[in-house]
């Protein structure tokens, strides 16, 4: 799904940079978003909010602790000034929404927004200043014609559909065998959400860190 989507988003002539920060680091948290939507649609709140909260602490300790171990992770200035105090705050904002022990349909506007404007903004900086490093470490999910013809975009649209509807089918799954798990072993539905549907979600974000230290 990644790799179609980011083809696709070249072929329309989106700079890698922009590709690498939203296409292809969105689609790595896709599955979380499958799960957490398919848990709310199904009324399983705990299990969409223990999975949203339980990724974010697995990514930060497990994902980068890993990846650090493998080799030394030399840290942008950007994301010291401007990323990371973004994600603290977000996780603060989280933290004062919840306080009242309910996420209202508002409170969700209110992140939604947060996400759509912090995108824009990730547009924005990507055409103002482009990176080398970024750009060829991105390079493989770009096409190498400017102009692809017809079959390389019904070959990319067909990545895109076999992938996001893996993701469906799989984002049921889970969600019906993590409720089956609670049931069975006596635990909540929150504490399933935090550990094993954390887990199985950040798997993306597991592989492709640690493929980046690697190499």
């Amino acid at each position: 799904m990644v790799k179609g989507a980011s083809r696709l988003a070249a072929s329309l002539g989106v700079a890698p940079l922009v590709i690498g920060l939203t296409v292809v680091a969105y689609g790595t948290s896709a599955p979380e978003l499958a799960v957490s939507l398919q848990s709310s649609f199904n009324g399983e709140a705990d299990l969409a909010l223990g999975n949203v909260i339980g990724s974010n602490i697995f990514n930060v300790l497990v994902v980068l602790g890993l990846s650090a171990v493998i080799t030394p992770l030399v840290v942008a200035q950007q994301l010291v000034r401007l990323d990371v105090p973004i994600m603290i705050g977000v996780s603060g904002l989280m933290l004062v929404l919840g306080r009242d022990g309910n996420l209202s349909r508002l409170d969700g506007l209110a992140l939604f927004v947060g996400g759509v404007v912090y995108t824009g903004f990730l547009f924005y900086q990507g055409r103002k200043e482009p990176d080398e490093v970024v750009q060829a470490e991105y390079a493989p999910y770009i096409p190498a014609e400017a102009k692809p013809g017809w079959h390389k975009w019904l070959i990319n649209l067909g990545l895109l559909g076999i992938g996001l509807t893996g993701l469906v089918i799989g984002s049921r799954l889970l969600v019906t065998g993590a409720v089956s798990i609670a049931v069975a072993f006596g635990v909540s539905q929150l504490v399933i959400g935090l550990t094993i549907v954390a887990t199985g979600t950040s798997l993306p974000e597991v592989v492709t860190s640690l493929v980046a230290s690697l190499r």
